[in-house]
């Protein structure tokens, strides 16, 4: 997929947060693991909850921001990896932290690949901010997770 203004590369990740959401629900019908489970139900509200971030902060960003163009983002077709993922009963929860860490970090690439190509000012660092919040937030998880297998 390519993008030419910011608010196409937000719009679309925004439905790649939801499509996440999606995923999570049909691995949660499909795992035996009661903690698996749990974790999938925290994901999927996580996801639908930022994706809800993202669409407020399209409606609430200047216009002079939202559409600045780029001629060179192109992204992989997202929502598609996500379809295609085949749920394992026996997925444990050292398998669902890669998997999610996987598409996480796909996404946070986006957002870094876009701030290495915006000029420096406001959009560059809302951009790089906003991939330094994702990774603090990465890092809770992954250390919640581990919390989470001591009990």
């Amino acid at each position: 997929m390519r993008f030419q203004q910011l608010n196409e590369q937000l719009a679309y990740v925004s439905k790649c947060r939801l499509e996440m959401a999606r995923l999570y629900a049909r691995l949660h019908s499909a795992v035996d693991s009661s903690r698996v489970k749990l974790m999938l139900e925290y994901l999927q509200q996580h996801e639908k909850e930022v994706s809800q971030k993202i669409d407020d902060y399209i409606e609430e960003a200047p216009n002079r921001l939202l559409e600045l163009w780029y001629n060179d983002i192109v992204f992989e077709d997202f929502i598609k990896r996500c379809q295609d993922v085949i749920p394992a009963a026996n997925m444990n929860e050292d398998d669902l932290l890669e998997l999610h860490l996987d598409l996480d970090n796909r996404l946070i690439g986006l957002f870094e690949k876009t701030a290495e190509s915006s000029v420096p000012g406001d959009v560059k660092n809302a951009l790089n901010d906003l991939v330094r919040v994702e990774k603090i937030q990465q890092q809770r998880l992954v250390h919640s997770s581990l919390r989470m297998e001591d009990i």
